[in-house]
This record gives C-alpha cells, structure tokens and sequence, in this order.
C-alpha cells in the first residue's frame, strides 16, 4: 500500500504500518524539519544569515542617524506572563579604602530575567514535546543548572535590516483589536502601502498598538493579544527572515483561535526554523514617523544555557 504521493511509503502487515505512519504525522515528524539546513550541529539558526553583506545593507539604510530604544524600561508592576516575576533590591552602600571616602552600590536582581519585560526568545525557549530547534531533546539538554545546548550565549550579534509592518495604520485604527489575526493578505497589503519589501535575513517588526496599554492597563495587556497567525508566521518562514517582533508579549494572536492550540507560531519560527522573536517592543515613535526601514541592532546577553535574553534593541535610520 502507497501512502499518498511523495517518498514510496510501503505497509509491512498493512494496518500496523499505516499507524505507525499517522502516529508520525501526528508528533509533526513527517515534514523533515530537522536537522537544519545549517547542519545537524548547528545552535544558531536563523542568525547564520547575517553576513558582512547584510550587515553593510542595513548601515545604508541609515540617512538621519536617529535613534528608537526598542526596550521597555524593567521596573516593578510591569506586565508578566503567568507566574513570573522582577524584582531589584540596593544593598547598604559600600564604602571602599582611603582617605576620599568612595562608597559605591551594587544591585541584586531576582526573575526570569531572559522572559521578562522586552524579552529575546532563544532557541532553547520553546519546542515540540521533547524535541526543540535541530531535533535536540529537552531531555538530554535541559539541566536545572542551564541549558546544555541552545543557550542564548550561541545567537551572536545581529545588525540587519529592520521592517515596520504597520497593520494597526493600515487597518486604519490605533490599535487593533486583542482576538485580531493577522493574515498573509494584510502583510501584504501593509507593505504595499508602506512601499517597502521583505528581504531575506530580515528582522520584521509588528506595530499593533497594542504597547499603548503597556503599564496603563496590564490585565488587557496580558489576557489576550493580536498577532500573527500560522499562515502569516508561514509567510514570514519563506521570507527567510532571522527575528520576528511585535510591541506585544508573544508576537503571534493569543490565544490561539484554535483552542486546541498554544503558541503554535513559537513552534513554527523557534523549534521548525530557527527564527527568533522579540517581544514586547516600543514602536510608538517609528510608527509614528514612517520609519518603516532602517537597522536594527541587538546583542543578547551571554547568559550562558539561558533561555532568552533583556536588553534594549536599536533602530537606527
């Protein structure tokens, strides 16, 4: 028995192996995606398409030498995903030897610090069962102490060329929506209105207005999202794009229409391709000045078998 038209599947005992088939298809094992087209040891994903071409690409872009902190300020109260937390705490002032009477302070910070505020998911982040980015298995990688494999410390530098997708301007609202899709069509649309296209190596930026609610009303904030769908996360995978964000805290619609589903886009870019996302961003000022090109530039921290990382991305045009 054939099983539909690709590589010749043949029963052996006919029903057994048409179950051990489906049972495949239904793990999401069917589909090859991995290893990864960077090699079967590969740990950086989608950050292997930034080369000194793309990097060079994004330093034109830049025209006006403006400045956008992407970042949110981390301060107690801000919104966070089910049970974590932030805190910071000064200890006493320190004095230091000698006459001159220096004193200085240190801090002590305590939470997820790679999945709080304006976060950057690794690919260590989020998979498929047991299995993460290149087929690793959480089971063999995760330690309490730190991931083994996938820690945020292998994603590197990236400077590339950034895009603004502004669906909010394009639907003609100021926000859209908290159970809004959006779609392949209003990608398009968007761009065609911006006059701007999607390049290969890319970080393409979503404004919804949805960080409008940022540390004025956190519950709406938290309790569901408008964001990109699988079809458009789909879209994006064949732009061949290296960091999806969004100026919400999961950058895909949540929660996911299906209710069958949780963050079946995190699965998609992070554990299928290698594409990062980068959450909970400030595009208010590009938005509002057009800026729908320029250079993006972010450094995660090298925390070491870390899941994520802060920081404060740039825009620079």
């Amino acid at each position: 028995m054939r099983i539909g038209g690709s590589p010749r599947l043949w029963t052996i005992g006919g029903v057994v192996a048409l179950i051990v088939v489906v049972a495949s298809i239904a793990h999401g094992q069917s589909d090859r995606w991995y290893p990864s087209k960077w090699g079967a040891a590969d740990q950086r994903g989608a950050a292997n398409r930034i080369t000194p071409a793309k990097v060079l690409e994004a330093r034109d872009l830049i025209k006006t030498g403006k400045l956008y902190q992407l970042g949110h300020v981390y301060e107690a109260g801000m919104p966070m995903y089910g049970t974590r937390h932030y805190s910071i705490r000064i200890p006493q002032a320190f004095p230091m030897p000698g006459k001159n009477q220096a004193v200085y302070h240190d801090e002590i910070i305590s939470g997820e610090l790679g999945q709080i505020g304006t976060q950057f998911d690794g690919l260590g982040h989020l998979g498929i069962g047991d299995l993460f980015y290149n087929g690793n298995k959480r089971s063999e990688f995760a330690k309490a102490e730190g991931l083994t494999k996938l820690g945020v410390e292998n994603v590197g530098a990236i400077v590339t060329r950034g895009v603004l997708i502004d669906v909010a301007k394009y639907k003609g609202v100021a926000q859209l929506a908290g159970n809004y899709e959006i779609t392949p069509a209003d990608i398009k649309g968007a761009l065609q209105r911006e006059g701007v296209s999607i390049k290969p190596g890319d970080m393409v930026l979503f404004h919804t207005g949805w960080g409008s609610l940022w540390m004025k009303d956190n519950n709406k904030f938290g309790a569901t999202e408008p964001g990109i769908g699988t079809a458009a996360g789909q879209m994006l995978v064949d732009a061949q794009v290296v960091v999806v964000g969004a100026d919400t805290w999961g950058v895909e619609i949540m929660p996911n229409p299906d209710a069958t589903l949780s963050a079946p886009v995190h699965q998609l870019f992070l554990a299928k391709n290698g594409i990062y996302l980068h959450e909970n961003l400030v595009t208010e000022e590009l938005a509002r000045d057009n800026a729908y090109e320029f250079m993006y530039s972010y450094a995660p921290l090298r925390l070491k078998g870390a899941t994520g990382s802060p920081g404060n991305p740039i825009a620079i045009r």
